[in-house]
């Protein structure tokens, strides 16, 4: 989407990352940290080479794309995660998001990933739709065995 400005966040950003992130945990309903705890951790997460936050938008971003690059054995490069994609409502609909894959995608390809994961309930049938037709899957390649992701709390 050449009309949708994407960059790079720095820890500068770490403020307006925080509080995107709250704002789709509150959305959704998921336990977070305040807006404020965030952007101190995102102050430190922002600065590693590992982590790559992308906003979409002016001054005012419409949406984020976080992800994390980590060192497997299977592929030369790291392996990508997708943490959070996430698009103000009133902002949807415009390819907004597209572009923060897309560009998210470019970025960890340049990088040198193998693969890209992302968590997705299974009860969100818009997003597992919206990854679905960017070429993702949730069942292995050969086989009809969906892929799962189990969680503990540590």
């Amino acid at each position: 989407m050449s009309d949708v400005e994407v960059r790079i966040a720095t820890p500068e950003d770490a403020s307006v990352v925080g509080r995107l992130l709250w704002e789709f945990n509150t959305e959704f309903e998921t336990p977070t940290p305040s807006a404020e705890e965030l952007a101190t951790r995102f102050t430190r997460l922002l600065a590693l080479e590992e982590v790559v936050v992308l906003l979409a938008g002016g001054e005012e971003p419409s949406g984020f794309a976080y992800l994390t690059l980590r060192p497997t054995p299977y592929f030369e490069g790291p392996l990508a995660q997708l943490e959070e994609l996430y698009v103000r409502p009133k902002q949807r609909g415009r390819g907004i998001g597209t572009a923060l894959l897309q560009r998210g995608l470019q970025l960890c390809r340049e990088r040198s990933a193998g693969e890209m994961h992302i968590n997705v309930d299974e009860v969100d049938t818009d997003s597992r739709r919206f990854y679905e037709r960017h070429g993702f899957l949730n069942v292995l390649p050969g086989t009809d065995c969906r892929m799962l992701f189990y969680e503990q709390e540590l």
